[in-house]
């Protein structure tokens, strides 16, 4: 596969791992009360603060992903979310769709460490600013 097809498939990449962070994060910005109780039912201190820091990094740090800005740090950061997000809003493993939705987490975050580990492509704002 020659880079041009590589660089291409990374920036599809990355829209799609954007994507799945919009659809959850729209469903945080239509019902914050809502989603400010689901968090405090599960048990996380400050649920108020931990909806705004949720919709930002929900929100902002997937912008940055398709842009390829600051693509290492900003997929380093929702990287962590997720698997932290893992445990307290998916563990119920006696739940088959709960216990998908753990592993679809730690695999989202695999997703990311890559974006980590080699950036965002000659097709993203980080590969202008190398140059």
């Amino acid at each position: 596969m020659n880079t041009r097809n590589l660089d291409s498939l990374s920036l599809i990449g990355r829209i799609l791992i954007a994507i799945l962070f919009w659809i959850g994060v729209s469903g945080k910005i239509a019902n914050p009360a809502g989603t400010i109780g689901y968090i405090a039912s599960a048990g996380l201190p400050l649920p108020s603060l931990a909806y705004a820091v949720s919709v930002f990094v929900e929100l902002v740090l997937p912008i940055l992903l398709v842009l390829g800005y600051r693509t290492r740090s900003s997929a380093l950061i929702l990287a962590v979310f997720t698997v932290v997000a893992a445990p307290f809003f998916h563990a119920q493993f006696g739940d088959m769709n709960q216990s998908t939705h753990f592993f679809k987490n730690l695999a989202i975050a695999g997703g990311l460490l890559q974006l980590t580990a080699f950036g965002g492509g000659s097709l993203s704002l980080d590969a202008r600013s190398r140059r």
